[in-house]
């Protein structure tokens, strides 16, 4: 990330910060996992593995006091935006030191601290919040924008195509990102969608709108989404991002019947073009990164991770008593002078 006052610029440094970005959504993400099944982690957990450029690359887009809003699949959009990992993976346990205080769990993460307004189980209902967070920022004339990523299967909810056209009545900074994964659980998006290209249906609301066709390339992603975020702080308004992407899990960590409804050699291809391995031979290609550096930012990320894991562990479930707390806010009336 850069000072809030200037432009983004990416030097090697800035390659690295998202290669290491995208390694820790890989590994919080494959920790997750592991933990999902020995029984660890109650509940659901829908992991953002394969999708990590599409992630990074537009969080990174973004400045410390832009919004950023999930959806079910949101382990890795706070961590894209910088989040610490210990009170992610907390929250995920349930613990009271957590982001959430153990109360959001893996699909309801948010981290205020670095602009992450949460996310939700409920498709697409992220969407309006985003847009309201545009619209304060346009109320009070900020320069922010607000960043709402939603799946392929939440592109066909009404509450986006209302709030794009509130939006762009509006011209609301904000940037609607659709995580093309090619499937809603196990349905096509060939068979639910009208459209091949999710981002056409953007002149419908009169802004632009853009195909990433290779949602594995982080740059790629970053270039169409740092447009995006340009036209917004000007005051052009809104756009559509499609990012095509894949994600290398199932669904959801359990799912019965996995793996039946994706042919092997479409899964197989998708993993031959790993985001992560594919980076890292651009840094060290393109960009004269030695193994040495790579070998050791990744040997850096994996400790991170295992003292997020250990912090999550170690911490304290919250007592029955804190799920009343934080439900509502306390009104302070003052009273009227009196004469």
């Amino acid at each position: 990330m850069t000072d809030v006052a200037q432009p983004l610029r990416l030097e090697v440094d800035d390659l690295l910060e998202m290669q290491r970005r995208m390694i820790r959504v890989r590994l919080f993400d494959e920790a997750v996992k592991r933990f999902a099944k020995r029984g660890e982690i109650a509940g659901s957990a829908h992991l953002s593995l394969g999708q990590e450029a599409e992630v990074v690359g537009a969080c990174y887009a973004l400045r410390d006091d832009d919004w950023m809003t999930g959806n079910h699949r949101s382990h890795g959009h706070p961590i894209g935006k910088g989040s610490p990992l210990g009170p992610l993976m907390a929250e995920i346990f349930g613990k009271r030191t957590g982001v959430c205080k153990g109360k959001g769990g893996s699909m309801h993460l948010a981290d205020f601290r670095v602009g992450s307004l949460g996310e939700s189980g409920v498709v697409g209902s992220a969407v309006p919040i985003a847009t309201g967070a545009a619209f304060t920022a346009k109320v009070l004339g900020t320069d922010q924008v607000s960043l709402c990523f939603f799946g392929d299967g939440g592109a066909n909810q009404g509450v986006l195509h209302e709030s794009m056209n509130l939006a762009s009545i509006w011209k609301l900074p904000v940037i609607y990102l659709c995580e093309n994964n090619h499937y809603a659980v196990t349905t096509p998006a060939s068979e639910a969608t009208s459209v091949a290209n999710i981002a056409d249906r953007a002149v419908a609301y009169s802004m632009p709108g853009v195909t990433v066709e290779d949602g594995q390339d982080v740059l790629a992603v970053h270039r169409a989404v740092d447009d995006a975020v340009e036209h917004a702080r000007a005051g052009g308004g809104p756009s559509l991002v499609e990012v095509k992407t894949y994600r290398y899990s199932e669904h959801s960590e359990g799912l019965r019947h996995a793996g039946v409804y994706r042919p092997d050699d479409e899964h197989a291809y998708w993993l031959s073009r790993d985001p992560i391995v594919r980076f890292r031979g651009v840094l060290s290609q393109e960009h004269d990164v030695d193994g040495e550096t790579l070998d050791a930012l990744e040997a850096e990320v994996k400790a991170e991770v295992d003292e997020a894991v250990k912090f999550a562990r170690d911490s304290e479930f919250p007592e029955p008593a804190e799920a009343y707390e934080d439900l509502y806010s306390t009104r302070v009336v003052t009273p009227a002078p009196t004469a």
